[in-house]
């Protein structure tokens, strides 16, 4: 589930201008201002004010100081708006409350935090009248909405002449508590029937106006929708459930904002530091009534931050049944636990793509990885995943109790409901659709990760390889996914994740299948070229040295994965001094390459681009343009000219005609290149930024010493933030800048 953004000065100015009982128009009059300049400023068209524009916003809001200060302060982006909304309300004189003669609201939460930007949203749209004067406010179990419609009502009691709250949980029962509030009203007899209830308080209510109804926890809106009095008051409705299209405004009430989270956790538990409740709100997804569990827990035990992490990742169900807040019906692990079996009960498929759902990731699913292998899902699932009619209604079960929600990206699960519906499966049923989940996976592999193409779909897909357990799995398809993982991270830029994967199964693998197994050699093979992009050449020579030792006597000296690693140590050698050793390693991996897979193969092609490096590194300038022209040329006859290969042989080529005198040439082609690569890669791919390093030197041999700085500055500081401080690319980056300042006589300037 994403984390809320915390709130901004749009979000503090309509909080403040709902408190205060104002329209945007009527704040706008009494400001001076155009209906048009609130409007932008409260939908944060305009992020921030002049100073002129919030001195009237804070005089027609009627602030004192120092709050009118601090709230300028915000409106010019100098102090954040959540800490301005607390300064406001302390430095308000705070008035005796009137509270609705007719009143049943539960006790308020005195710990509750946050939340303002969606009580503003709330408020005004009650305020505009017309459906919205009816809000549904829907989420999942522990997202907070009893607690969000309890702290509404409270926070804008004077607002209303009555306000009632009725537990909807049981359609049968909301009956009786509209008899009991017909009573207050001296509406009804005691003894009238329930139709007679139902006519009478709604015309009472229509006639009075001011009111304020909350049926929480509804389940149905069919439950709610005969008690829907229309007229001048308002009406909240909570529920898990979707679908209140029809009788309601709908208002999804998501996690909390970061800022938020960390709040609540160090006001409960004193000796939490910062960066503690950082971590702990992370794990536990941002979920109010996690939190609050949490916050409880600790405190009533003095469990330290770390020892409850580790509970929480190996049994978080146990965990989350603990520490109810008063202010909560259930803990989150029975609240969850009672979504689940009412799912099961209703639609045994829906159950089963929950259960699969919970050993993803907690991103977004792709709906494809289900309806494209729909053979290797449970039985019931399968059969619902292959009907598109059926699919839909499963998926509408499955959002409707709030388990997951769905969007264009698919559905998504959070990471404590993930936990807890794992926890509660019997050990033979947990470890079934575990291999369910990872067979899903393996049938799901995009392939070719050179290939942008493929790029939209790996990414979706990623999450959720890192999330399976691939050191333990069994499943050969799902290794075989797990090294096509590292190999589309490494092509994608992002050689440090693809290092953390790699580095870790190829010491798990190494325990438990055995050093020279496949797949361990597989995950070597991956370690060796991250550390490679990384520029540890060093380690990377030294493994790959081994994992060619290796795959040479298992696999034998012809096999593609044997010579893709002495494709890779020919780089280590060349990067460490050694040209020949590598020119000699690249001319008989070539051989190798063309007799196996051929003259145009795309790993034949890479073999000709090292061979062409090693030539230039050599002195044999010529030779390496020659071959480097030949390989570009094939390469967008196979792969098209926009392909990251043929890309990487436009730069080859480009650096070969600098290094021929051919300056204009090659700073004409190492901008193409680097417009190409912009737009295929991104603006921070490291091949982008090579791009760019070299056509800054193009254009420094060409007197445009200037443009060249600008461009170096920008690679360094892209290469920094990419590959950090101490790659040799960044070192590079930063020798160039310091040339082009001395060249203009910035020395003192350099880096």
């Amino acid at each position: 589930m994403a984390v809320q953004p915390a709130l901004g000065f749009a979000g503090l100015l309509r909080q403040l201008r709902a408190e205060a009982g104002l329209t945007q128009e009527e704040l706008a009059e009494a400001a001076g201002l155009s209906p048009r300049s609130v409007s932008d400023l409260e939908r944060g068209i305009n992020r921030t004010a002049r100073k002129d524009t919030a001195l009237l916003l804070s005089g027609a809001l009627g602030l004192a100081e120092p709050a009118s200060a601090l709230f300028v302060a915000a409106a010019l982006g100098r102090v954040p708006a959540a800490e301005v909304l607390t300064a406001v309300r302390e430095s308000r004189p705070r008035p005796t409350v009137t509270m609705p003669q007719v009143w049943n609201i539960p006790a308020r939460n005195p710990g509750f935090t946050g939340r303002d930007d969606l009580l503003a949203e709330v408020r005004e749209q009650l305020l505009a009248g017309d459906k919205a004067v009816v809000q549904a406010l829907h989420g999942m179990g522990g997202v907070g909405k009893t607690q969000l419609a309890a702290e509404y009502a409270h926070r804008f009691a004077a607002s209303y002449g009555l306000a009632w709250w009725i537990n909807a949980e049981q359609g049968g029962l909301i009956g009786d508590q509209v008899a009991a509030l017909g009573l207050a009203l001296g509406c009804v007899q005691p003894e009238a029937g329930t139709e007679a209830v139902r006519v009478a308080v709604l015309a009472e209510l229509r006639h009075r106006g001011r009111w304020l109804l909350v049926f929480d926890n509804a389940e149905d809106p069919a439950d709610v929708a005969p008690w829907l009095p229309g007229g001048g008051g308002h009406v909240l409705i909570t529920s898990r459930q979707r679908g209140w299209e029809e009788v309601a405004a709908p208002v999804e009430v998501d996690v909390l904002a970061r800022a938020e989270s960390v709040a609540i956790l160090q006001a409960r538990v004193a000796v939490l530091s910062g960066t503690g409740a950082d971590k702990l709100a992370a794990e536990l997804g941002d979920l109010p009534l996690a939190i609050a569990q949490a916050a409880g827990f600790m405190a009533d035990t003095g469990m330290r931050a770390d020892e409850f992490l580790v509970l929480l990742r190996t049994r978080a169900g146990q965990l989350l049944a603990q520490a109810v807040p008063g202010s909560y019906p259930r803990s989150l692990a029975a609240a969850t636990g009672l979504m689940a079996d009412r799912l099961a009960g209703q639609d045994p498929a829906a159950a089963e793509l929950a259960s699969v759902c919970a050993f993803l990731a907690p991103e977004p699913i792709p709906e494809s990885l289900f309806t494209g292998a729909a053979g290797v899902l449970p039985r019931q699932l399968a059969a619902r995943a292959g009907d598109p009619l059926a699919w839909r209604q499963t998926l509408a079960h499955l959002t409707r109790q709030s388990l997951a929600r769905i969007d264009h990206r698919g559905l998504q699960m959070h990471r404590l409901t993930q936990a807890i519906l794992r926890d509660r499966l019997p050990p033979a049923q947990a470890a079934a659709t575990r291999n369910h989940a990872e067979a899903l996976l393996a049938a799901s592999n995009p392939g070719d990760p050179p290939n942008p193409v493929t790029w939209p779909a790996w990414a979706a897909l990623t999450p959720h390889v890192l999330a399976a357990d691939l050191a333990a799995t069994g499943n050969p398809a799902l290794r075989e996914l797990a090294r096509y993982t590292c190999w589309y991270l490494i092509e994608r830029g992002d050689p440090r994740t693809a290092h953390q994967l790699a580095s870790g199964l190829h010491r798990q693998w190494c325990d438990r299948l055995g050093q020279d197994h496949e797949h361990t050699l597989i995950a070597a093979h991956y370690r060796a070229w991250t550390l490679q992009e990384m520029g540890r050449h060093t380690e990377s020579r030294d493994l790959n040295q081994d994992t060619l030792a290796r795959r040479r006597r298992v696999l034998g000296h012809d096999h593609p994965d044997t010579l893709y690693t002495a494709h890779n140590l020919a780089i280590d050698l060349r990067k460490l001094g050694d040209v020949q050793a590598a020119r000699d390693l690249d001319q008989d991996t070539l051989e190798r390459h063309r007799r196996v897979l051929g003259q145009d193969h795309p790993a034949t092609l890479r073999a000709l681009g090292e061979l062409a490096h090693d030539l230039r590194a050599l002195g044999e300038v010529q030779a390496a343009r020659d071959l480097n022209q030949d390989t570009l040329e094939r390469r967008r006859r196979v792969l098209g000219p926009d392909h990251p290969d043929t890309l990487r042989s436009a730069g080859f080529l480009a650096f070969d005609l600098r290094e021929l005198g051919e300056i204009q040439a090659a700073r004409d082609l190492n901008h193409n290149t680097l417009d190409r690569r912009r737009r295929v890669l991104g603006h921070d791919h490291p091949d982008t930024l090579n791009s760019a390093h070299n056509l800054a030197i193009d254009l420094r041999a060409l007197g445009e010493v200037e443009a060249a700085r600008d461009l170096d500055q920008d690679t360094l500081d892209r290469r920094r933030r990419v590959l950090g401080h101490d790659h040799p690319d960044t070192l590079a980056s930063a020798a160039n800048l310091a040339t082009d300042l001395r060249e203009l006589g910035e020395a003192d300037d350099a880096p």
